[in-house]
């Protein structure tokens, strides 16, 4: 088994791809310093398709939407990476945007919600890595508000190691679809990865309405990553549409 979620740990490089420079969110390694740290960063500053963005005057139109197809229940080994905590996972299912099939590698969180919808935060948001066959990426973000519990956000974080780097976990039975609102609208824009090295080569979709967690729930998250989220990045020349078919 381990031959098979090892690969699938690096490969879903999305939440943490550079592992071997240190980073943070805050001081001295924060993502202002980021650009500073690694030439292969540089894009970090000087991008023009940077995430996350705040998610306003979306412009309405008339385009496939994402057609998301995860397996009702599967398998996850759980890693603390430093930087958050993810779920790596196979067979899992994926999401068809545009004629292209992403597979799902994996999911992690970010407290608080790395992109603002109207220029407001949610207490966390998560996101699912998706890579096509040409090794593009596809990430589906879902803002996770206080309320009634999320039952499979528990499975997640019964198993989650003690601490960054510790022995990962395998959650049993992780079921997907329990991340997604009833009300499927989105906002679709293209960016990049919110960690470095910030490469501009994802396609966004991030759902329009939360899914709730307790308070308990998100707190446990949290303590472990307080305030792990980049800031809101310059819209530029871009657009940002919003469907909801």
């Amino acid at each position: 088994m381990n031959r098979i979620w090892i690969p699938l740990a690096l490969a879903a490089c999305a939440a943490s791809p550079a592992l071997a420079q240190h980073w943070g969110y805050e001081g001295h390694e924060g993502p202002e310093h980021w650009q500073d740290m690694s030439a292969d960063w540089a894009i970090c500053a000087a991008g023009v398709q940077q995430s996350p963005i705040n998610l306003t005057q979306a412009l309405e139109a008339d385009f496939a939407a994402a057609r998301i197809e995860w397996a009702e229940e599967t398998a996850g080994v759980v890693v603390d990476n430093g930087h958050t905590v993810q779920v790596n996972v196979e067979n899992a299912g994926g999401v068809t945007i545009g004629g292209t099939f992403y597979s799902l590698l994996q999911f992690h969180f970010h407290a608080a919600s790395e992109h603002t919808i109207d220029g407001r935060h949610s207490p966390m948001e998560v996101h699912f890595v998706h890579r096509s066959e040409a090794g593009d990426l596809a990430v589906i973000g879902v803002m996770v508000e206080r309320g009634d519990a999320l039952p499979t956000l528990s499975s997640v974080w019964a198993v989650m190691p003690d601490e960054s780097g510790a022995t990962p976990g395998i959650a049993a039975r992780v079921h997907l679809n329990d991340f997604l609102p009833d009300d499927q609208t989105a906002f679709r824009y293209q960016g990049s990865l919110t960690t470095p090295p910030c490469s501009e080569i994802v396609t966004w979709t991030v759902l329009t309405h939360p899914v709730t967690a307790t308070p308990e729930q998100i707190e446990t998250f949290e303590t472990r990553h307080p305030e792990s989220f980049r800031p809101v990045q310059p819209l530029n020349r871009r657009y940002v549409l919003v469907t909801d078919e």
